[in-house]
């Protein structure tokens, strides 16, 4: 892009330059080769139309999936938290190992130990990861001993990769001496379910989030 000084004014293409202001200044600059017809057919677009495919749906699973959490996750107060979800579902979605290139999924990738354990350690602005001291086997949540929460919330949340659609269930918990509960089964087995903890202090702060 660069300025020009002319007393004829030009806007509009002329050859393969475009003429117009920006900003009260006369600005050219070169046509642009992007051609979108190339684009949806051209062999030459492939790798493009098969990022541009995976990156569009990695951002619709991480909006409903943050859309759940809504009232949760702006307690973190990181105004970048949505990029670093974006990038995180990216991450899961490479590990999808079963679909072609262009068609790899979230759903696919949590299917993984390791997706599952990206999602574990994805940590909600400066509030501490709640799988420090929260783990979930089955139907069970267990505590460790340093854990002195006085509120704890389940939040599951059963994911439609396929529709982009999220159902979610709510539960509080009340630990027993044991530091162990069971949570209620509100949907079925293969469903994809993610499990999301709340603790908070007496204060009703919030002092651990996370997936577990």
């Amino acid at each position: 892009m660069a300025t020009y000084e002319s007393i004829i004014k030009i806007t509009g293409a002329v050859g393969d330059l475009v003429f117009y202001n920006l900003n009260g200044k006369n600005v050219v600059r070169k046509k642009s080769g992007f051609n979108k017809t190339a684009f949806k057919k051209s062999a030459s677009y492939e790798k493009v139309r098969q990022n541009s495919s995976e990156f569009g749906h990695c951002s619709k699973i991480g909006k409903i999936i943050r859309k759940s959490l809504e009232i949760y996750i702006k307690e973190a107060g990181d105004p970048l938290l949505y990029q670093k979800f974006a990038k995180l579902m990216t991450a899961i979605k490479d590990l999808d190992k079963v679909s072609e290139r262009g068609k790899r999924t979230v759903g696919n990738g949590l299917k993984t130990e390791e997706g599952k354990k990206l999602l574990r350690e994805f940590q909600m602005g400066t509030i501490q990861n709640v799988s420090d001291c929260v783990r979930i086997q089955g139907q069970m949540l267990y505590k460790n001993e340093e854990c002195t929460s006085d509120q704890t919330m389940v939040i599951t949340i059963k994911l439609d990769s396929e529709n982009y659609k999220t159902e979610c269930a709510e539960e509080i918990i009340n630990w027993n001496k044991e530091k162990k509960n069971s949570f209620k089964k509100y949907f079925s087995e293969n469903d994809l379910l993610l499990h999301f903890v709340v603790l908070k202090n007496e204060k009703n702060e919030i002092t651990h989030m996370g997936f577990v």
